[in-house]
């Protein structure tokens, strides 16, 4: 059975930083795109950052593009989004999502197989 599972999120001030953690079991994780999603209240979830299996190549949405970076242990299962200069509209449940196996990155959730429960990330003015 596949989990993934995020953490790490929770609240800051205008300007603070979190990491933020995604792991999974199930995967043969080495294998996967990864992408990392978020929806505010109300919102449509937004792709924000997406790493591809093997090289690790990434790209991001602009909103972050700059302040944020994604990351992947493969020995750990487990990606990483390093958001820096959060901003009150980064505020937004966060969500890491796998991909098929050897098929790269998208920006479009419906491309995604495996969700996680997500994460909530507060940032205040």
């Amino acid at each position: 059975q596949v989990q993934v599972m995020e953490s790490g999120g929770g609240s800051v001030h205008d300007g603070g930083s979190l990491n933020l953690s995604c792991t999974t079991t199930g995967l043969t994780f080495g294998a996967y795109a990864m992408g990392w999603f978020r929806q505010g209240t109300e919102q449509e979830r937004e792709w924000i950052a997406c790493i591809m299996w093997g090289v690790g190549k990434t790209a991001y949405a602009d909103s972050v593009k700059g302040r944020f970076t994604v990351s992947r242990d493969d020995a750990a299962n487990t990606i990483y989004l390093q958001m820096n200069n959060l901003k009150p509209e980064d505020s937004a449940m966060y969500f890491c999502a796998a991909r098929e196996p050897y098929v790269s990155c998208s920006d479009s959730w419906s491309d995604y197989k495996y969700w996680g429960q997500g994460t909530q990330v507060t940032v205040s003015s």
